[in-house]
């Protein structure tokens, strides 16, 4: 039976390494699937830091991803990059995806935004998802501790307010106490991303998905 799959870690975590992983693996079995991605650095592909890169369809607002899914058939999987910006409609005409059209679904995205809240497209994905993984290499703060939030720097300073998408920023990635402190460690003065126009950022269980498709 299809599922879908939410994938979610902060920045600088290795979704998107995960997401071309399982799309390569998926394809080399001879399974068809899809790309897709939304406000990538890089534009429409799906990239990785470690430079890894496909080309992926983008998902502008408009677009309904059941109907873009319905007429791709038949394929057996979509690959869902960034899926943090996605609306909350994309992410409901997923799930009517898997269980109308029997694709398997793999969501890719970070759940806050850089002022500690829940992007809506994360959040409804958790509330639709039939899996939900959290990446088991997960960033680190500059203290060595598990990094939970992601934090953006402008001139040495960590700010909590502006718009979501900002093309000039940087980021660093906390945990919740130097985030909370807005403690940026000794480091401060080199990003520790730097994101050109997103908030971009294995899992075990991603082999048995893959198995089952």
């Amino acid at each position: 039976m299809a599922e879908l799959t939410f994938f979610s870690g902060t920045m600088d975590s290795g979704k998107s390494t995960l997401a071309l992983q399982l799309d390569f693996t998926l394809r080399s079995r001879g399974v068809e699937g899809r790309r897709y991605t939304k406000l990538d650095r890089n534009g429409d592909v799906i990239s990785s830091r470690i430079g890894l890169a496909e080309r992926a369809y983008p998902v502008p607002e408009d677009l309904d991803l059941f109907e873009d899914l319905a007429s791709s058939v038949p394929i057996s999987y979509a690959i869902c990059d960034e899926a943090q910006f996605y609306t909350e409609v994309q992410i409901d005409q997923l799930a009517l995806a898997v269980d109308v059209l029997g694709i398997d679904v793999y969501a890719f995205g970070i759940l806050t935004d850089f002022t500690g809240r829940m992007f809506p497209g994360a959040k409804r994905l958790l509330e639709v998802a039939d899996r939900r993984n959290e990446l088991p290499v997960p960033a680190r703060c500059w203290c060595g501790a598990k990094a939970t939030h992601n934090a953006r720097v402008e001139r040495g300073q960590m700010v909590t307010s502006g718009t979501v998408v900002d093309p000039a920023a940087t980021y660093h990635v906390l945990c919740r106490h130097h985030y909370r402190t807005r403690d940026l460690g000794k480091d401060a003065g080199s990003p520790t991303l730097e994101v050109h126009g997103t908030l971009t950022a294995l899992h075990s269980s991603s082999e048995q998905q893959v198995q089952r498709t």
